[in-house]
């Protein structure tokens, strides 16, 4: 007869109930700084995971609704943003440690620092952060002390080489398939088409304009024009933006539910990363003032920076700059609103 599973031994909680061990006394509060982070690790190693579940599924040529698969990755990176819910109220608890009671160790962490989590940079690698997106890049490409060490320095880059969650994002909205023009033939357009335009784009371009007043607004226009009409925006085509922002138009149609859910969640996520490093730099400040970090970085100064560029998915958020009132929605022919049939 087997040994029946113990609590204890499920979970190996002698190996994680033993890996604290502070550098000072344990009458200081170095305790807790280590609880946290090591709770830090552990969430950023369950959302890792989630991630690749879900890239794996956007890496198939074909994303079936029908068959739930958006389903499970829009409730993964719920989770996920659930997730970083929890690890921004971790700072919470961080923050009953007083600057003074800081000092009592962080000479004793140098030149150790929350910028080598290994686990937190795969993140915004595999989510889409591009190195040279990054703020102060040449903080990441070196081994010196408060860098990385050279595994972690390969691996980094190991990441970076693969698909990231944005990259196929944007494959997967090229291939939105509701502009073929066999379906817009009974399409009634409300305004001359426009030379060489798809039907329903032209009209949406003649709606849109038609919204904005004065002259500030009107500028807008020659965005809608460059990002939708001619070049994209960021590392969205053309098409992908398109795709994007007939979604978020007509996120009521049955199959948009769920891309405009994932849509919205991925925003959440970025807020949700923005809502971190903001408050990582607040509390830099508090505690440190304006002393480098223990790692040899500006400290405050370089989460401050890292907070103004390290947004993943600003394209998205970007796209409300260009919706229309769903009162002048255009009306999708039958053949459009088949093709968005789950029965299709």
């Amino acid at each position: 007869m087997s040994e029946q599973l113990y609590y204890t031994d499920y979970l190996e909680l002698d190996k994680i109930l033993d890996s604290q061990h502070p550098k000072s006394d344990l009458k200081t509060d170095e305790m807790l700084f280590i609880i946290i982070h090591q709770a830090y690790e552990l969430w950023f190693k369950m959302v890792i995971h989630e991630l690749d579940h879900v890239r794996d599924i956007f890496s198939q040529d074909n994303v079936n609704d029908n068959a739930g698969e958006m389903s499970i990755a829009f409730h993964k990176l719920k989770r996920v943003a659930k997730i970083f819910e929890v690890v921004n109220q971790q700072v919470n608890i961080l923050e009953t440690m007083t600057p003074m009671d800081f000092l009592e160790f962080r000479d004793l962490l140098v030149p150790s620092s929350g910028f080598q989590s290994l686990q937190f940079r795969i993140i915004e690698a595999k989510l889409g952060l591009k190195m040279e997106q990054r703020y102060k890049s040449n903080y990441y490409k070196n081994t010196r002390p408060g860098g990385f060490n050279q595994q972690d320095y390969e691996t980094i880059n190991s990441v970076e080489s693969e698909a990231t969650l944005k990259s196929l994002l944007i494959k997967w909205a090229e291939r939105t398939p509701f502009f073929d023009e066999s379906l817009w033939k009974e399409y009634q357009s409300k305004f001359p088409v426009v030379d060489g335009l798809q039907k329903f784009w032209s009209d949406y371009k003649q709606i849109y304009k038609s919204s904005l007043s004065g002259s500030v607004e009107l500028r807008q226009f020659d965005e809608l024009e460059r990002i939708f009409y001619k070049e994209g925006l960021g590392e969205f085509s053309m098409e992908a933006m398109r795709a994007v922002l007939f979604i978020m138009l007509y996120r009521n149609q049955p199959i948009f539910q769920l891309p405009f859910d994932l849509l919205s969640t991925l925003i959440d996520i970025d807020e949700l990363l923005s809502q971190f490093r903001y408050k990582h730099m607040l509390m830099a400040r508090r505690m440190i003032g304006m002393r480098s970090g223990t790692g040899g970085t500006s400290g405050a100064g370089y989460l401050e920076g890292a907070l103004r560029q390290h947004y993943i998915f600003k394209e998205l958020t970007e796209v409300s700059t260009f919706l229309i009132e769903r009162s002048h929605l255009p009306v999708l022919p039958k053949s459009v609103k088949e093709k968005m049939s789950f029965n299709a």
